[in-house]
């Protein structure tokens, strides 16, 4: 069995008097990806926020290597080495590509080598070398979500959370979007957790895999074992 990098036991947030997760636990083995999916609604990104320390649950631990950081600010959970890319990118629209890397490259865990990294980044992804001094507002909607990859890998994490990188893309940069994360998990051993819309790639993808409906996880298996599952296949799957 794989070791456990992160650790989630009983989680409940509540927004007020709503509550967004209710006694979610899940474990995400280390150099793997694990899948979170659902529909809108179910609590996936609620999830993420509470993980990257910017929700703070009312109950439950997060556990990262053997720490709890569960009510950490989320500064220091990303100088940890968990790195997060938020649904809508939420990049810095009017600064240059370049600079909103170098945002990227200034938690002291990354400073030391933020000349390599900002050479690996561009190396990684070609357009946003070409694109380095344009203002990231004018860029494609592909590019835009590569520079927030980019800008998360800047930080030097051991985690990346994406929290549905291929909204709003087109089918083939969708596509490339998935290609980009596995490559990420192969070639840099990076432990990913994949929330996305897209359900049958992201399974596909997935080592470990779990469903979360009205904020409870309802069923969880490896990837391979919840695309045949008859429930998920119904409710995800369109089958």
């Amino acid at each position: 069995m794989s070791e456990i990098a992160l650790s989630v036991e009983g989680l409940d947030l509540y927004y007020g008097d709503a509550q967004a997760l209710s006694g979610v636990s899940l474990d995400v083995p280390a150099s793997g990806v694990t899948a979170i999916v659902g529909a809108n609604g179910a609590g996936k990104s609620s999830l993420i926020r509470t993980i990257a320390g910017i929700e703070r649950p009312r109950a439950g631990r997060i556990t990262w290597r053997g720490r709890e950081i569960q009510g950490r600010p989320s500064h220091e959970i990303c100088n940890l080495g968990i790195g997060q890319v938020a649904e809508g990118r939420q990049i810095f629209p009017t600064m240059s590509v370049l600079e909103n890397l170098e945002v990227g490259g200034h938690l002291p865990r990354a400073r030391r080598a933020k000349a390599e990294t900002l050479a690996e980044v561009l190396t990684l992804f070609p357009r946003l070398a070409e694109r380095r001094g344009q203002a990231a507002g004018s860029l494609s909607g592909g590019e835009q979500q590569m520079l927030a990859i980019g800008r998360c890998l800047m930080g030097r994490p051991e985690l990346i959370m994406f929290d549905e990188p291929s909204l709003g893309l087109s089918p083939a940069l969708v596509l490339e979007m998935f290609r980009i994360i596995e490559r990420l998990n192969r070639e840099r051993d990076l432990t990913v957790i994949l929330v996305e819309q897209n359900v049958a790639a992201s399974l596909e993808l997935a080592e470990r895999a779990y469903v979360l409906e009205t904020g409870r996880i309802v069923t969880s298996g490896s990837g391979r074992e919840l695309m045949t599952d008859e429930r998920v296949r119904a409710a995800y799957l369109g089958v």
